[in-house]
């Protein structure tokens, strides 16, 4: 078993900056795809970023050139850094951590941006 705790989330205004964390503990692995999603209230939720054992990342279109996603394996914990946060980036932020047929979620941190 996998649990995941985030940490980081906030309020802050448009244009300003946010680091959320994700720690996980338990079974992990080396071997897993860990990334961040969020679902926005009447939205389903949906994939920000996305890094691989290897360190490869993908990104939505949304958020590319203003979100980094990163891992620290001594840690076990995997960062999201925002940047120019906008109204819209207001959101339920979601980690998950994907290793073979299994699938673990944390339980979320609000992220609200201010116009």
């Amino acid at each position: 078993q996998v649990q995941l705790v985030e940490s980081g989330g906030g309020l802050v205004q448009a244009g300003g900056s946010l680091r959320l964390s994700c720690a996980a503990s338990g079974s992990t692995s080396s071997i897993n795809v860990m990334g961040w999603y969020r679902q926005a209230p009447g939205k389903q939720r949906e994939l920000v970023a996305t890094i691989s054992s290897v360190l490869s990342t993908n990104y939505a279109e949304a958020v590319k050139g203003r979100f980094t996603i990163s891992r620290d394996y001594g840690k076990n914990t995997v960062y999201l850094q925002m940047n120019n946060l906008k109204p819209e980036d207001t959101a339920v932020y979601y980690c998950k951590l994907s290793r073979g047929s299994s699938i673990y979620w944390g339980q979320g941190t609000q992220v609200t941006v201010s116009s």
